[in-house]
């Protein structure tokens, strides 16, 4: 079992509709931050980066080991290897091993992974549209920070 997942589902935060205070703000707390907290143990999980760019390599299509590494830039054997294991642990990567010599095994998202490509895509698109602002807010910030103080 890998560190820090623990044996039973915890329930140790609120998954239903976020909650908003008087003025209508959300409620930050509805992500707990604790180590034993599923919900951040599976934004952690789907969120980096490796995660990221194997979900996204995978819709729609099924994908060869070395294929996804030739597809990954800078990924290593052994951490490509880890972060498919914990897809396919948390049910978002089908592995298939065909019996043939030499093996031949592929991976393909499962409904549920396809369900978070959605949302992977929402968040890719959003990124673009707002990618100049951001490097314009990027840019004078730094210049801010280099200026010499008043």
């Amino acid at each position: 079992m890998e560190e820090g997942t623990s044996k039973s589902p915890t329930h140790c935060c609120d998954t239903g509709p976020p909650h908003e205070d008087a003025e209508g703000h959300w409620d930050a707390h509805q992500w707990d931050t604790r180590e034993d907290c599923e919900v951040r143990q599976i934004l952690d999980r789907v969120a980096d980066k490796w995660s990221l760019l194997v979900i996204a390599l995978l819709e729609r299509r099924r994908l060869r080991f070395t294929e996804l590494r030739r597809e990954i830039d800078g990924v290593s054997q052994r951490m490509l290897t880890v972060t498919l294991r914990q897809l396919e642990r948390d049910g978002l990567v089908r592995r298939t091993v065909y019996p043939v010599v030499p093996p031949r095994v592929d991976y393909e998202l499962t409904p549920l992974g396809s369900t978070l490509h959605e949302t992977i895509q929402a968040l890719v698109t959003w990124t673009e549209a707002h990618q100049n602002e951001i490097a314009a807010a990027r840019a004078a910030y730094d210049a801010a920070q280099a200026a010499p103080a008043p």
